[in-house]
């Protein structure tokens, strides 16, 4: 699919193209018979007139049809955009869901770790309290 601006270029080119080729025919008129052509009767002037009206038009229509055709691509650029953007928005929500789910089996974890640590430390003190507590040993 072309960008705009290579639309916009192509469009340029076309253009250019009609200008060289009235140019190329204008050359081709002898030097002398150029100023009788431009000196026209009034109907020649009329229907020159009339002409270069119909060749404008047909270029501002083709110009028309142009902006609609990329009028139309955009326009088609922007609901892609949005579908992607809907799709985004529905994943970055189950991720959230997700990461909310993870740090609560995270908090959970942590609070079995301190509650073993206080068993464990809890019983290594019973140990201790014991092991003083006893009478010394004594040797054979």
């Amino acid at each position: 699919m072309k960008t705009r601006s290579q639309r916009m270029a192509v469009v340029s080119l076309q253009a250019a193209a009609m200008l060289f080729v009235a140019a190329a025919a204008w050359a081709q008129i002898p030097v002398e018979d150029r100023g009788r052509a431009l000196q026209k009767t009034p109907a020649e002037e009329s229907g020159r007139v009339l002409h270069q009206g119909q060749y404008r038009a047909g270029i501002a229509h083709s110009t028309l049809e142009q902006a609609r055709h990329e009028a139309k691509l955009a326009e088609q650029d922007v609901l892609n955009a949005r579908d992607a953007h809907a799709l985004a928005q529905k994943t970055a929500a189950t991720r959230k869901r997700e990461l909310e789910a993870a740090e609560k089996a995270l908090a959970a974890a942590r609070a079995r770790v301190a509650a073993a640590q206080k068993d464990y430390d809890r019983e290594i003190g019973a140990v201790d309290a014991a092991h003083r507590a006893a009478p010394p040993a004594k040797d054979k």
